[in-house]
């Protein structure tokens, strides 16, 4: 989808809340704006492999691996506001590591879609579980949401926590309590 048909589709808004597109201050605002929401939503062009891009490599370790406080920002699906947070993913190793900054590159591939935060997290750990082939994969989000600061309740202070635990972080209580330990209260 080109900028220009996005653009055209902001001008359209901009006069259909009464706003003047004209007007000094938004005449390049459509662009603008067509060109934000193309890079906000731009992980619907990329894939798990192209992010990833071979960086998964040979190991012996079969201890825990947490990468903490990856900064997301997403869109919800509902209202396409923004929610903003952190993401922690653990990992147990399974003779295959993953280089440190695919984490982030998967967080961010995925936040950059609408959606739910409940779905971007299951998204997270199922990506690493293919990517690593993991014995267990633990996800935690932890997001502020406009849609629910901005407008509708209005409470500034309400955040979400969501998690997705698969195999042994899911089965093992011992490697889900080491797991919580060492996200902590972040």
């Amino acid at each position: 989808m080109s900028d220009n048909f996005l653009a055209g589709h902001y001008r359209e808004i901009l006069s259909n809340i009464g706003e003047d597109p004209q007007r000094e201050g938004l005449l390049d605002t459509p662009e603008r704006a067509a060109k934000a929401m193309q890079y906000l939503t731009c992980g619907y062009q990329q894939s798990l492999d192209e992010i990833v891009n071979g960086a998964v490599f040979s190991s012996a370790s079969d201890e825990l691996v947490v990468v903490k406080d990856i900064e997301l920002y997403s869109l919800c699906e509902h209202h396409m506001l923004p929610f903003i947070g952190r993401c922690h993913i653990g990992y147990i190793p399974q003779g295959k590591v993953l280089g440190l900054s695919k984490f982030a590159r998967i967080v961010d591939m995925y936040a950059r879609r609408l959606q739910i935060q409940e779905e971007l997290t299951r998204q997270i750990a199922t990506a690493v579980e293919e990517v690593t082939g993991a014995a267990g994969v633990g996800v935690i989000v932890e997001a502020r949401h406009m849609c629910m600061m901005m407008r509708g309740v209005q409470k500034q202070h309400a955040s979400m926590k969501s998690s997705v635990m698969l195999g042994s972080l899911r089965s093992d209580p011992d490697s889900r309590r080491e797991f919580l330990g060492m996200v902590g209260n972040s």
